[in-house]
């Protein structure tokens, strides 16, 4: 069973639970080093966009995915998205599928390989910062403005992928939130010689109307739920409930008894929670339907279109 993440990766010190791991996550580097060392990047003959984090989860990646998409259409291409199959992010593959033609299987090299006899001429990963055996042609690294680089550790210690250094292998990076320059300077700092075009995105609720002037309760399985919670805050929307599960959580009649207890109260979700669940469970509660807005859209348009 899946569980929510430990309280102590997003401290902003070091933990006696992450002292304890740290052996844990040596192993881990070591891991991911060998990894970086024995595999050979493969390029193709199509463009690949690179979109991924190093925090696991929460940062805003699948809707980013979706923008570029339909950006990347705008230009007169004809793109393709990929994602590794996986058994847990069915939930995210049914999203995508509504924005366009989606490749998933157990290798992302058969399912690039697959869009291009398909006649499709841009690949955009979901995901995939950390397949070494790939190489793209523009990355586009993602984080969270509330969670940042959380304690700084890799798992188990701290939410990392990878250790900081890594960022220098990313194009550009996009922070979801708000404007935050310490971090910004941070990130500089990381990337050495080498300078970073950094850009910010915010979720903007398509159907906010329909929660206006009621009473919510809110649940979501989500890599940060206090994400989604602080966002219908922020758009002042009556919360007297929530619940938060781990990321890609399959919900149990149990779980969904305990959500759905009050009828009289309107239950929302998000999208990607409201695709893991039955049909019955959908018709007594909604989604969130955000877009995604990017601040000096046209300059990260013009840094894609140069790459691709």
């Amino acid at each position: 069973m899946r569980s929510l993440k430990p309280k102590f990766w997003d401290l902003q010190k070091i933990s006696f639970w992450s002292i304890l791991l740290l052996p844990f996550s040596l192993i881990y580097l070591i891991g991911v080093h060998l990894n970086k060392i024995f595999k050979i990047p493969k390029q193709y003959e199509i463009p690949i966009i690179c979109i991924g984090n190093i925090y696991v989860g929460g940062t805003g990646k699948t809707p980013l995915v979706r923008e570029v998409f339909n950006k990347t259409k705008s230009l007169g291409k004809n793109p393709a998205i990929i994602k590794k199959n996986y058994d847990y992010v069915q939930d995210e593959i049914n999203m995508l599928k509504k924005t366009g033609k989606v490749f998933s299987s157990p290798k992302r090299d058969e399912s690039i390989t697959l869009a291009i006899t398909n006649k499709y001429d841009v690949a955009i990963l979901d995901d995939g910062f950390q397949d070494f055996s790939i190489k793209p042609n523009f990355s586009i690294l993602c984080f969270n403005s509330r969670q940042l680089f959380g304690n700084g550790l890799v798992l188990p210690s701290g939410p990392l992928r990878e250790s900081l250094s890594s960022i220098k292998r990313a194009d550009c990076i996009i922070i979801n939130g708000d404007k935050n320059l310490e971090f910004e300077n941070n990130l500089t700092k990381k990337m050495g010689r080498k300078k970073i075009p950094i850009f910010y995105s915010n979720y903007k609720i398509k159907n906010i109307e329909k929660f206006i002037d009621k009473e919510i309760i809110a649940f979501a399985g989500i890599g940060n739920p206090s994400n989604f919670f602080d966002l219908l805050k922020k758009n002042n929307i009556d919360l007297k409930q929530t619940y938060s599960f781990p990321d890609h959580y399959e919900y149990s009649q149990k779980d969904l008894d305990k959500i759905l207890g009050d009828k009289s109260i309107k239950i929302i979700t998000t999208e990607k929670d409201f695709y893991r669940l039955n049909d019955a469970q959908q018709k007594i509660c909604d989604y969130l339907e955000v877009n995604l807005e990017i601040e000096d859209e046209d300059k990260l348009m013009n840094l894609i279109k140069n790459n691709i």
